[in-house]
């Protein structure tokens, strides 16, 4: 299974109509194309920044559709008024639900820098030791990983099932980050908190 995640900085007084544009007419598009296991939406208010996510069925898939998307993606950009997209692909690793989210639901994003040597190892220490102590944190609902062999990029998202479930267990999520971080030899390069505005991602379970 495959993603493509594209990150826009917009005006937050153009996220309201940007995420009704994607809801209403990308989702739509996008989820009727070969291989297309669904779409979801990311947004930070304060910040402006936003990440839509598409999921493959194969990497042969998700490449097919680069000429068809690129046009949709730059009117998303233009609407929500920010910076020109960021691109990037993924392999996911790892995808781990409890429950379904529901209206409400919070994501807090991390990125990671792993030497593409150890990817693998990073990977079994998210899968065999992060993900059983994040289930125990309070209101969570699902965590996934993703990873760029080539550049030794990584990304772990874990959906909390409100913002006071996520604020709640900051600390804690903290501490579990800085452990595993560094039983996995990976960098943490940033750490973000978004409200998951749109989620319908049709991906199995990887575990």
């Amino acid at each position: 299974m495959y993603a493509r995640s594209t990150t826009i900085m917009a005006r937050p007084e153009s996220i309201d109509a940007g995420m009704a544009e994607v809801r209403d007419s990308v989702m739509p598009m996008i989820t009727q194309m070969e291989g297309c296991i669904g779409l979801s939406m990311l947004v930070d208010r304060s910040s402006g920044r936003c990440i839509v996510t598409s999921a493959w069925r194969s990497e042969e898939a998700m490449r097919a559709t680069d000429e068809e998307v690129q046009p949709i993606r730059e009117r998303i950009g233009e609407m929500l008024g920010g910076s020109s997209p960021q691109v990037d692909e993924w392999e996911i690793a790892v995808l781990h639900r409890d429950h379904q989210s529901a209206q409400g639901a919070c994501v807090r994003v991390t990125w990671m820098q792993v030497d593409s040597a150890d990817l693998d190892r990073a990977i079994d220490v998210y899968r065999l030791a992060s993900l059983p102590r994040a289930e125990e944190l309070a209101g969570f609902c699902s965590a996934s990983l993703l990873v760029d062999r080539s550049s030794g990029r990584a990304v772990s998202s874990v959906t909390y099932d409100s913002l006071q479930a996520m604020e709640s267990n900051r600390d804690a999520a903290a501490a579990l980050r800085s452990a595993a971080s560094k039983d996995a030899g990976a960098e943490v390069l940033d750490v973000g908190e978004f409200e998951l505005a749109l989620a319908h991602l049709r991906v199995p379970e990887l575990t």
